[in-house]
């Protein structure tokens, strides 16, 4: 397994205007060779936001990100100027230990 995450820091005036841009996005992840879950995090400090996305393995992950659906994804029009303060800070872990509850699908 494979995650990778962006995390933003948001205006949190702005908050609303931020997740309306992620609620709107064309996405074309579903589909995808390897391509498990995305997710839009909000944490319990004001306006901290992580993009994360759950892959089955780096070279999946890789594969999309060198994808022309990458590029469209990342081509659309992101939130307006002043919601977000610079870009965001990109991470990416391999899963060393996953324990799933007993009645949670494997990945």
């Amino acid at each position: 397994m494979f995650i990778a995450m962006n995390q933003f820091s948001v205006n949190p005036d702005r908050a609303g205007e931020f997740e309306d841009v992620w609620r709107g996005r064309e996405s074309s992840l579903q589909g995808l060779d390897g391509f498990v879950q995305f997710s839009l995090l909000k944490g319990d400090d004001p306006g901290d936001y992580v993009s994360h996305t759950i892959w089955e393995s780096r070279e999946a992950f890789l594969a999309w990100a060198q994808s022309d659906d990458f590029r469209r994804a990342h081509a659309q029009a992101g939130p307006p100027e002043g919601v977000v303060d610079g870009h965001p800070r990109a991470r990416f872990y391999e899963a060393v230990i996953v324990e799933r509850g007993a009645d949670a699908p494997a990945v």
